[in-house]
């Protein structure tokens, strides 16, 4: 079986050491670096399916990093997990809006990463028995097979994050998701304290479906809701 490439862009020895066992041992292939140039260069070369990016990095930060990853067409879908200090909440915040898919905190459980890295992986996005491929909506189209999203006509760049959540709130049209369920369906783990990853996202939808953003209604206190029908 093949396996899966993750590159790992940290500059704390002790750090890249812990990662670089464990995920060997998990049954990874692993590729390492402490800088986000070499970083760069490794991942254009090996084309790994996941990165796990340090957000504070000498000589280019992890942020810089994050948004030349997901400007450039052979590596925006590349899966980036974010590692941050607890004090960068703004960073993860701006992470996600370049991109990124999921963050932990230092100091992390290795458990938890690993589960995170699983769970992230093995998202298959497959349409389910008794939903059809294509669903339109006015100005929106969404290919479930081919994972590609249009609006009024025009390919809109999502992240698997992000084709994952449309997809999950597209299929359940008209009933209200809580943010514990999307991090379950989505995400693939069930973690307090992430409610926050959940909102960013949303947010970031919202704004790439513009003139539409609207048809992602906030159920207060509970989630989010997808409908076509007009707001009361």
């Amino acid at each position: 079986m093949k396996k899966s490439k993750i590159l790992v862009i940290e500059d704390e020895e002790d750090i890249q050491n812990l990662l670089h066992i464990n995920l060997e041992a998990a049954g990874y292939r692993v590729f390492l670096t402490d800088n986000g140039y070499d970083g760069l260069k490794i991942a254009r070369e090996e084309q790994p399916e996941l990165i796990i990016l340090d957000l504070m990095l000498p000589h280019m930060d992890g942020l810089e990093v994050c948004r030349r990853l997901k400007k450039d067409d052979k590596l925006k879908d590349i899966i980036v997990i974010m590692v941050t200090a607890k004090s960068e909440e703004m960073d993860r915040v701006v992470g996600f809006e370049l991109g990124a898919d999921d963050y932990v905190v230092k100091p992390f459980s290795i458990r938890e990463l690993l589960l995170r890295i699983k769970a992230v992986l093995r998202r298959e996005y497959r349409s389910d028995s008794g939903v059809e491929r294509i669903w339109k909506h006015k100005g929106l189209e969404f290919d479930f097979e081919a994972m590609e999203f249009k609006v009024d006509g025009i390919n809109v760049s999502l992240t698997a994050t992000e084709m994952k959540l449309l997809q999950e709130m597209v299929q359940n049209e008209g009933r209200v998701l809580t943010r514990e369920r999307l991090l379950n369906n989505v995400w693939g783990y069930e973690f307090e304290g992430y409610a926050r990853t959940v909102d960013t996202h949303v947010r970031r939808l919202r704004a790439k479906l513009e003139p539409y953003s609207d048809l992602i209604q906030t159920a207060r206190g509970l989630g989010y809701k997808f409908s076509t029908e007009k707001l009361q």
